[in-house]
């Protein structure tokens, strides 16, 4: 968590800094493309403080009235962060461009401050990205993934978030650059707003896909296919299991995963040895998969007969699909 708030920190102390030279600029040029890219970096550094409130409150420990943590506060602070991202950015955007398109402008000045302020907010979300993208890369390799289908499936909302701000705030200061430059050769403000209009489009993309994977933590995303396999796997690795007849997981928080599994035991076996080889398959289970916070194994009959066959095949190396595959 220690690397997740550094990242966060220095996303926060780079936004607050460019969102004042962002609007000092913007009001001293007259460029909407400016202002959109301030209130741009005024939700980001709102978005930080959503997160840091995140990391705090999601790592509290389980009590009587949330027997299973807090971790879920961090998809909710996060999904705050990716309707302030939205609200504070793309809809002020859209509105600085339809200003610039509709009114009537005299001769705009101040072009050199806009492209400092522009090349300097370039260095500082470069590296704030960079940050951000140095520890994704590392939980990816962490966890044996490529660094894009890492980001796309992992539940550290945190760090994706940063990574997300600091892409589309690269992205909106080209085209601020491009929309000022193009203002200045043309004399026209018409590229000025257009550069808003772009620049809000870009944040409602970055606002939906946020919003979109937080939403499908809060509401209970199972764990991925790979993971469900291993953890499958594990459980049929025992010869005393005749088959996993269910296998339900949910994410409780950032690497937490909760785990229900109804397993069909030998009929053979007494309720003592039922219950200490569900503790050797607790103990597999948890250094397999570490990611496991809490596992439930309820003894249950296969629905059907064939069990032992299911067995037999499984022994002779046969490929076994965990249930729902």
């Amino acid at each position: 968590m220690a690397d997740s708030r550094g990242t966060v920190l220095i996303a926060l102390a780079a936004n607050a800094l460019i969102a004042v030279a962002k609007a000092v600029a913007g009001v001293l040029s007259g460029s909407g493309a400016l202002l959109s890219e301030a209130a741009h970096s005024m939700a980001d550094t709102g978005n930080e403080a959503f997160l840091l409130t995140a990391l705090r409150r999601g790592d509290r420990p389980a009590d009587e009235q949330h027997p299973f943590g807090y971790g879920k506060e961090r998809f909710f602070w996060s999904l705050l962060a990716a309707v302030g991202i939205f609200i504070a950015g793309a809809v002020f955007s859209w509105f600085e461009g339809y200003r610039t398109l509709t009114e009537t402008h005299g001769d705009s000045g101040g072009f050199l401050a806009g492209y400092v302020v522009l090349g300097l907010a370039a260095v500082l979300e470069g590296t704030s990205w960079a940050r951000a993208v140095r520890q994704l890369r590392g939980e990816a390799t962490a966890h044996h993934a490529g660094m894009i289908d890492y980001v796309r499936t992992s539940d550290d909302p945190t760090v994706k978030t940063v990574a997300s701000e600091d892409s589309a705030a690269l992205v909106g200061i080209l085209v601020a650059f491009l929309g000022i430059l193009l203002h200045q050769l043309t004399g026209d403000p018409v590229y000025d707003g257009t550069a808003s209009l772009l620049i809000g489009a870009v944040l409602v993309y970055v606002a939906f896909a946020l919003g979109r994977d937080n939403m499908g933590l809060l509401i209970g995303e199972a764990a991925s296919p790979g993971m469900r396999r291993r953890l499958a796997d594990v459980v049929n690795s025992f010869d005393e299991v005749d088959e996993l007849v269910d296998l339900q997981t949910m994410r409780i928080g950032t690497r937490r995963l909760l785990v229900a599994a109804r397993v069909d035991f030998g009929c053979d076996l007494s309720s003592d040895e039922i219950e200490q080889l569900s503790a050797r398959i607790e103990r597999q289970v948890h250094e397999q998969v570490p990611e496991v916070d809490q596992l439930f194994l309820d003894a249950t009959a296969a629905p059907e007969p064939g069990a032992a066959a299911r067995r037999t095949a499984r022994q002779a190396g046969r490929t076994w699909q965990y249930p729902g595959e």
